[in-house]
């Protein structure tokens, strides 16, 4: 089955990919967490929270096997207790879940306190993909179920955490209105080849083109200020991955580097004409790092890919000569334009499409970005795109022990460096190219599906299978 048809409104805003929120995972923790916290609010919203006496989460595919790895039993709580990702401390989170642990009870929503222990009311089913009698197939489910003090079934629903923090209900369009809630915009956009036909026809580029759709949402001044708002969270949490030391937690023992490195970068100076692109190794590791300690990331698109577009950006700013407050702006337009288009015609999800989809997706948007913060054409920022993903097919998803660690950490660094060089190719390229956006977009989908499943973020296969953890 494939997801590439017309469409007439953009269901997904530049702001439903760049979401603050919370590692290790968007889909595996993010998601969970919205999940979690919609069925209480479910329960709310139906008059029956006050006659719940029990609640049991039950976990299916990808986020049974490796849920512990990716933090989803802590988003479950936290979701059912009313936290939301992008506001929560994550200072806050082990108190909160050590009250919840050591007294045996969650209070739903902050208001309604029942008893909660997880070997009984957390179920990880490891030997089934799909929740029984789901309707939606995407391999990560979980239904939630609440009773009332008889045994008898008040609520139930099952959700899909489909990738970036997006979650359908069952049997739901799998593409989701997002914050763009499928309003008519000026320029709408079902693939690149109509991106460069309306730049063609109106003389606008493509982050011109994006600006003006999502100004259709809210005003340009707020779009600019939330976009930068982005920037600076993305900053904080490089500037925080270069300065905290130690191991990360999961019980890998991987002990964090990008200070290190840092720190050597700075003492060996500017000589080496290649210390830029080892900056960017840097960055990427920083952020990579601090969500895997569970620290404030943005999703972009996913967490286990969060690096990437941040340290192509911080690259633009630290080494670019002129390059400025514009160049930004116009580098995460374009980059959520190219994004737009994986979401809204393929996938975004590592236990869907492998790697391919989460930091090959990441690659692609932020070659095109970069293209765009340079002053590329429109051409020019689609070439870049594609070179992005066409070297990052095929790519699967096999993190050691369901951490988002190794290969995670590393293939951010190297997503980076990618994004530079293919934007570097594509803007000295003077007669074409072969294979277009749309073209590698498809195939990346059609790559995943034809994927095995065991490759597909599940740590039954690849590195995961073959790398003993320590």
């Amino acid at each position: 089955m494939t997801r590439w048809a017309r469409i007439d409104r953009v269901k997904t805003s530049l702001f439903d990919l760049f979401k603050v929120g919370i590692g290790p995972s968007s889909s595996h923790t993010m998601g969970p967490m919205r999940a979690a916290r919609r069925f209480a609010v479910e329960l709310e919203t139906a008059g029956v929270l006050a006659r719940v006496a029990e609640v049991r989460a039950e976990l299916y595919g990808s986020l049974a096997l490796t849920g512990r790895g990716h933090g989803t039993d802590r988003a479950v709580l936290l979701g059912l207790s009313g936290y939301e990702a992008a506001m929560i401390d994550p200072e806050s989170i082990e108190p909160k879940l050590a009250e919840i642990r050591c007294s045996g009870k969650l209070t739903i929503l902050g208001s309604h306190p029942i008893p909660f222990r997880e070997p009984e009311h957390l179920i990880f089913h490891r030997d089934q993909m799909i929740p029984p009698g789901a309707v939606t197939r995407h391999p990560n489910g979980v239904r939630f179920t609440a009773f009332d003090a008889a045994g008898n079934v008040l609520v139930t629903s099952t959700y899909f955490s489909i990738g970036g923090g997006f979650i359908v209900t069952d049997g739901e369009d799998e593409m989701p209105k997002g914050a763009a809630g499928g309003i008519i915009v000026p320029h709408p956009f079902s693939s690149a080849a109509e991106l460069l036909q309306m730049g063609e026809e109106t003389g606008l580029a493509v982050w011109e083109l994006m600006l003006r759709n999502e100004s259709a949402l809210r005003g340009r001044e707020e779009v600019r200020a939330r976009i930068l708002l982005i920037w600076n969270v993305m900053q904080a949490c490089i500037e925080r991955g270069m300065t905290a030391e130690g191991i990360l937690p999961g019980g890998l023992a991987v002990r964090r580097r990008a200070a290190r490195l840092a720190e050597r970068l700075r003492a060996k100076g500017s000589v080496d004409p290649l210390a830029p692109l080892d900056w960017v190794t840097v960055y990427a590791m920083a952020v990579n790092e601090e969500n895997a300690a569970g620290g404030r990331v943005v999703t972009a698109p996913t967490n286990g890919a969060a690096g990437v577009i941040p340290a192509v950006a911080r690259y633009y700013r630290d080494f670019i000569p002129g390059a400025d407050e514009e160049g930004i702006l116009r580098y995460f337009l374009t980059s959520a334009a190219v994004g737009v288009l994986y979401k809204e015609n393929a996938s975004i999800s590592g236990a869907e499409v492998g790697c391919q989809g989460e930091v090959g997706v990441a690659c692609s948007m932020a070659a095109g970005g970069l293209a765009a913060a340079l002053g590329g054409s429109n051409d020019e920022v689609e070439h870049a795109a594609e070179i992005g993903m066409e070297h990052n097919l095929g790519m699967t998803c096999d993190p050691i022990g369901g951490l988002v660690q190794i290969p995670c950490i590393e293939r951010n660094a190297m997503g980076a460096v990618k994004a530079v060089q293919a934007c570097r190719i594509a803007m000295n390229e003077t007669e074409g190219h072969k294979v277009s956006l749309d073209q590698v977009i498809k195939t990346m989908y059609q790559t995943g599906l034809d994927m095995q499943s065991h490759y597909k973020e599940t740590s039954l296969a690849g590195l995961a299978l073959n790398v003993i953890e320590c």
